[in-house]
Formats: structure tokens, sequence, C-alpha cells
């Protein structure tokens, strides 16, 4: 896929990238007890991606996005199932939700959890397969 000429594409895109990258974080962290979670923040990112993509090229959105695709899916998996086997380690029945809080300076108490863990995961694969499919749609223009 070529890239636009277009240079309010191009700072939109550089503009808009980072904060949907953000917003996207936003959603994960909110989404275990409030609409958003995993699913929407993968989707919302690889908006950004793909609007990058579009106004810049597919070799530059790889660079930008510093793990390929199909890695991304395979640490999301990897993700997703050690939340679940956690759990099992301590004798608790597969996929039992465990809360960790910790207290970090500025923040507070922050209660890290496998639902978390598990939201990554859902985060990154959907985030990897997405984008594997858009990157190969552009290639396959040029």
């Amino acid at each position: 896929m070529t890239s636009m000429n277009s240079l309010i594409l191009h700072t939109a895109a550089r503009f808009l990238l980072p904060l949907l990258l953000l917003f996207s974080v936003f959603v994960l962290l909110r989404g275990h007890d409030e609409p958003g979670g995993g699913f929407i923040a993968g989707l919302v990112a690889a908006v950004g991606f793909a609007l990058y993509m579009f106004a810049f090229d597919a070799e530059r959105t790889k660079v930008l996005m510093v793990a390929p695709p199909q890695v991304l899916v395979g640490i999301g998996l990897l993700a997703a199932t050690l939340s679940g086997v956690i759990p099992a380690f301590q004798g608790l029945p597969f996929f039992t939700a465990l809360w960790w809080p910790m207290e970090i300076p500025g923040f507070g108490e922050v209660k890290f959890s496998t639902p978390l863990i598990f939201d990554i995961g859902v985060y990154l694969v959907v985030l990897g397969s997405v984008m594997k499919i858009v990157l190969a749609l552009a290639e396959a223009e040029e």
C-alpha cells in the first residue's frame, strides 16, 4: 500500500496514534468493572496503527509496532492461559480470580489481578490478529 501524500493526514496520524494507544490502555484498565476490557481496547489500538499505516506505509508501521503481530498473538495467548493456571498452582480451580494489592507511590493502593492478566492477553491477541490482517491486505495491494 502506498502512503498518502497528505500533510493533514500525516500530522493527524502522528498526533492521534499516541492518543489512541493511551485511550486503549485506559479502556483496558477500566474494563473489568465497567464497560471496556481487552477486546475493545485491542481494537482501539489496532485502529491507531491502521490510521498510521494509511498515512505512511506498512513497513513504517511494522517498525513502530516493535513486535510482529504474530508475536503479539503468541504473548497474548500465553498471558491469558497463565491467568487461568496461576490459581491452579495454589490448589484453586482453573480461572479463579486472584488479587494482589500493591502500594505504588503517588497512586496509592493498586490491585493487580489475574483478570487483568487475562484482559492484557486478550488485548494483545486482538491487536496482533487485527494488525496481521490489515498488514497482509496492505502488502497484497502493493
